[in-house]
């Protein structure tokens, strides 16, 4: 369903656009080919598709496979409209699960591709930002792959949990300048270099966001950001 994609970029990311017309800063800071990680803070289900709402590349996530085995219209649709977002079907809930999260997300790097994560694990029950799992640490220093940060401002409003439809208030997203780990090359194995390099990653994100940090996991994480 590849040609999905242009579809959506093209027709409904225009017209989602002009009707929520996102600030968006530091969009050059973004490469223009080549690996790239977008690490973002996660407060709405929307958020998912405001990344590549505005950002010019193709822009691949992980989404869990429920989204994509369910049977009828129903499910038809579900796989269409993930598919059309560049999701990429994961199974989550155990270490395996995890590893074979990042294999999918590294072969997506190696085509030379940007793919997004969530380092929190999953979105925010309270808005504040929560401490980062160390995944996005490990695709990382395993790819070799620029990792910029996202703030996200306002998804909560647009779509707050629980909430079935959205509604039309400011959004505002901020990329910041590309960090680069080459400094740990072959150190994807040791954990002290993996939690550095997320928080590092973390205080970045808390920069462009505002949000107030919490120390902590967020309950209820997804595998691919183990």
């Amino acid at each position: 369903m590849a040609f999905l994609y242009p579809v959506m970029k093209h027709v409904v990311a225009r017209t989602a656009r002009l009707v929520y017309r996102p600030v968006v800063d530091g969009l050059e800071n973004i490469p223009t080919d080549g690996p790239v990680i977008l690490a973002a803070n996660h407060l709405s289900f929307i958020d998912s598709v405001v990344i590549p709402m505005v950002v010019p590349r193709r822009v691949s996530f992980l989404a869990k496979a429920e989204y994509f085995t369910g049977t009828g219209l129903k499910g038809s649709l579900s796989r269409r409209f993930f598919s059309s977002l560049g999701h990429v079907p994961v199974h989550r809930g155990s270490g395996r699960d995890a590893r074979a999260a990042l294999d999918t997300a590294a072969e997506i790097l190696a085509r030379g591709d940007a793919f997004a994560i969530y380092p929190e694990g999953t979105r925010s029950l309270d808005g504040r930002l929560h401490r980062g799992r160390t995944g996005v640490a490990r695709m990382a220093l395993e790819s070799g792959a620029p990792v910029v940060p996202v703030g996200i401002i306002g998804t909560d409003k647009v779509q707050p949990v629980g909430s079935r439809f959205p509604k039309i208030v400011p959004v505002t997203v901020r990329f910041g300048e590309p960090l680069d780990f080459s400094r740990y090359d072959g150190m994807q194995d040791s954990l002290p270099v993996l939690r550095s390099v997320t928080d590092e990653i973390i205080y970045r994100i808390l920069d462009l966001s505002g949000q107030e940090y919490v120390d902590a996991y967020q309950k209820t994480p997804v595998a691919a950001a183990a």
